[in-house]
C-alpha cells in the first residue's frame, strides 16, 4: 500500500492520504507499468488476444508450440507476440522484459551472422576448392589471395589491411543498425522499415511478421549447422562437402560413429 509522511512525522493509510499524493502515486505506478509494457513489446506495445486469421500458427494463444500437441502450457510470460515463440523458456530468460529485449536482438543477429557464415563456409569449398578454415592461410602464400579464384574480383595480401576494412565496414553497419546513421528514423533497430526498405519487406505487417518467423527459424536452424562445421573440422580436418560427399560413397562406413576414438581421455 501507500503511506502518507502526515505533519509531525504521522504515517497514516491511503484513506487518509491526501488526494495529490493518491494520484501522485497511482500516476506512478501507471507510467511504470507502460515502460514495462513499451519494452516487452519491442517500444510498441501491438499486443493482440488474437492474431490475424493468416498468422495465428505463428503468433497468439492457438501459435504452434515447440512439442506440439504434446507440448505443456507455456509459460505466462510467453503470450505469443513474438515471432519464434514457441512458448518453450526452460532457463527462464524471458521473464525480464528488458532483459528479453536483449537477448532477442542478440539471437537475431547471432543468427543472421550464422546464415551468412554458412553460406561463406559452403561457397568457399564448392566454388573455390577450399575448406574454409583454410581459406585464410591463402592471403599468406606467395600472389595472396584471389576471392573464387578470379584476381579480378579481390586480390587480398596484406592480412593488417584486410582486418582494417573489415573492422571498418562491419563496425559502420553496426553503428548504422543501432543509432540509425544519416537517415533515420527505423520503423525498429532490427527489422526492414521506415527509410532502409530497399526491398520494401516493411510495406505489409503480415507478410513482415511471417518473414520474420520464418527469418529466425532458418537462423536458428544455421547457428546448429555452423556448430556442426566447427566441430566436423576438429574431428576429420576436412570441410562439410568434403565430409559429405565421402559420407555418401560409403555411408556404413563413413559416419560419425568412426570419429568417436579421434581423442582419448
Amino acid at each position: 500500500g501507500v503511506l502518507a509522511l502526515q505533519p509531525g512525522g504521522r504515517l497514516c493509510a491511503p484513506s487518509c492520504a491526501p488526494p495529490a499524493a493518491m494520484a501522485f502515486a497511482a500516476k506512478s505506478a501507471i507510467s511504470s507499468a507502460a515502460r514495462v509494457a513499451s519494452v516487452s513489446n519491442g517500444a510498441k506495445a501491438t499486443m493482440a488476444a488474437k492474431a490475424p486469421a493468416g498468422l495465428s500458427k505463428f503468433y497468439g494463444p492457438d501459435r504452434g508450440l515447440w512439442l506440439g500437441p504434446f507440448s505443456p502450457e507455456p509459460p505466462a510470460w510467453l503470450q505469443g507476440e513474438y515471432p519464434g515463440d514457441y512458448g518453450w523458456d526452460a532457463c527462464g530468460f524471458s521473464t525480464n522484459p528488458e532483459t528479453f529485449a536483449r537477448y532477442r536482438e542478440q539471437e537475431l543477429m547471432h543468427a543472421r551472422w550464422a546464415m551468412l557464415g554458412l553460406a561463406g563456409i559452403i561457397s568457399s569449398e564448392t566454388l573455390a576448392g577450399v575448406p574454409w578454415f583454410k581459406a585464410g592461410e591463402l592471403m599468406l602464400q606467395d600472389g595472396g589471395l584471389d576471392y573464387l579464384g578470379n584476381p579480378s574480383l579481390v586480390h587480398a595480401q596484406n592480412v593488417v589491411a584486410t582486418l582494417l576494412v573489415e573492422v571498418l565496414v562491419m563496425g559502420a553497419a553496426e553503428a548504422f543498425r543501432a543509432g540509425g546513421g544519416p537517415v533515420p528514423p527505423f520503423e525498429g533497430s532490427m527489422y526492414p522499415g521506415g527509410n532502409f526498405d530497399p526491398l520494401g519487406l516493411g510495406d505489409d505487417p503480415d507478410t513482415l511478421a511471417e518473414l520474420k518467423v520464418k527469418e529466425i527459424k532458418n537462423g536458428r536452424l544455421a547457428m546448429f549447422a555452423c556448430l556442426g562445421c566447427f566441430i566436423q573440422a576438429i574431428y576429420t580436418g576436412e570441410g562439410p562437402m568434403a565430409n559429405l560427399a565421402a559420407h555418401q560413397a560409403n555411408p556404413w562406413t563413413v559416419n560419425g560413429f568412426a570419429y568417436f576414438d579421434k581423442f582419448s581421455f
